[in-house]
């Protein structure tokens, strides 16, 4: 079973044949652990990417690093379509990560909790373990940066994961871990 950070192809209709439900079919400790693992590592790449953009955006910080086909594609998948990163002028960039631009704090902090919600699909080891991903992305994230992120990463970071915890806690699940 593998689980995938391309949320363009998930689709209601989407054939599912191959995955276990849940609630018929029990997964054993193997598959659990791995389905676990793959969920901290999608959320982790998921976080690591988002806020990588959002900084580099923030601060015009040069992209030649990162494996342009790479980032290319992930900017696909997150829905955008526009001219490359990297011809942007200062005022174009800043529109992007805007209160209302695709990479701003409002969307880019629900792609995130979204991914880990619709991915964990209501079990709480697996939003625990989404958020875990999406803690350590952010870790590495700033790791990467050499220090703190800009102030709207970090802002982007307390919202999504304040969303992960309200449906955590929606779905009856103490915020708080209780193997801690």
């Amino acid at each position: 079973m593998k689980v995938s950070a391309n949320q363009n192809n998930i689709s209601p209709l989407q054939d599912f044949t191959g995955v276990k439900n849940l609630y018929t079919q029990k997964l054993s400790d193997d598959e659990a652990k791995e389905l676990r693992k793959q969920v901290v590592e999608n959320a982790n790449a998921y976080m690591f990417e988002s806020t990588s953009v959002q900084s580099n955006l923030s601060t015009m910080k040069d992209n030649s690093k990162k494996d342009y086909e790479e980032f290319q594609s992930f900017l696909k998948d997150v829905g955008y379509s526009g001219k490359p990163i990297a011809e942007l002028s200062k005022d174009e960039a800043s529109a992007l990560v805007s209160e209302d631009g695709i990479f701003g704090i409002k969307q880019t902090s629900e792609r995130i909790a979204n991914f880990v919600i619709n991915g964990a699909g209501g079990d709480e080891k697996l939003l625990r373990a989404g958020r875990e991903g999406m803690l350590s992305g952010f870790k590495q994230a700033e790791e990467m940066w050499g220090g703190k992120l800009p102030e709207i990463s970090q802002i982007t970071m307390q919202k999504a994961t304040e969303m992960v915890d309200m449906a955590m806690n929606d779905l009856g699940f103490s915020i708080l871990n209780q193997e801690a």
